[in-house]
């Protein structure tokens, strides 16, 4: 496994990599690091020009910028990574858990591993890259809250969009929503495409939909796909 790690803090490079490497299906992993933008473009070059296949990619979005080839910030670097490698597992660190910010980087770069750096410790790391490996969504306790706040705030749902969760949830399929909704077939399927673009900011499935749902807390109790 390769994994490239970004951060303008040598100390908290070093940790990850020891808290990585103390996970057992890591003993063979290949580390490349990196402390701004310029040795982080590099890096990514290099790997790409050996035909190396970089597994996952762990990066702080406040990194020194590499003015000469518009690279700004770990966002931009993030963004390079899904191009060059695009079965890469991104992994998004940082302090920063602003809900129009977070809002702004899951929508960008919808990263596999959204952390709030105060969200974690070496204890939490092995669940972490558990879910990295296993290609499975992670996203921090603070991160989640900020991704709630904002939509909250600017969600544009009303009670038939409510309704149409619901009744997904309970198994009652697409097509059958007009026997308990009064709206069109086409209306709803308009409506649903809605939600999971607000929701998940890409189109997915029904159960990616309540799943989404649920880790917000935009119910007051879970909602669950019925078979």
């Amino acid at each position: 496994m390769n994994i490239l790690i970004v951060d303008d803090h040598p100390l908290i490079v070093d940790s990850y990599v020891t808290l990585l490497s103390a996970i057992d299906s890591n003993e063979n992993t290949n580390f490349h690091l990196a402390y701004n933008c310029k040795q982080a473009y590099e890096k990514i070059n290099v790997l790409k020009a050996s035909d190396t296949l970089l597994d996952v990619a762990f990066i702080d979005v406040n990194l020194p910028p590499y003015e000469e080839m518009n690279l700004r910030s770990g966002d931009e670097i993030g963004s390079l990574v899904k191009q060059r490698f695009p079965d890469c597992s991104l992994v998004i660190i940082s302090m920063h858990c602003d809900p129009v910010w977070v809002n702004r980087i899951a929508k960008t770069l919808n990263p596999l591993g959204f952390i709030s750096k105060n969200d974690i410790n070496y204890k939490s790391f092995p669940s972490i890259m558990e879910a990295i490996t296993n290609k499975e969504t992670y996203y921090t306790a603070s991160i989640l809250e900020a991704q709630k706040e904002f939509i909250i705030k600017n969600i544009h749902w009303d009670e038939h969009d409510s309704k149409i969760i619901q009744l997904i949830a309970d198994g009652v399929k697409t097509k059958d929503l007009t026997k308990y909704i009064p709206l069109s077939l086409s209306t709803i399927e308009k409506r649903k495409a809605n939600l999971k673009k607000q929701l998940i900011f890409k189109g997915g499935t029904d159960a990616e939909l309540i799943e989404r749902v649920n880790n917000l807390g935009l119910f007051s109790s879970p909602v669950s796909l019925s078979n």
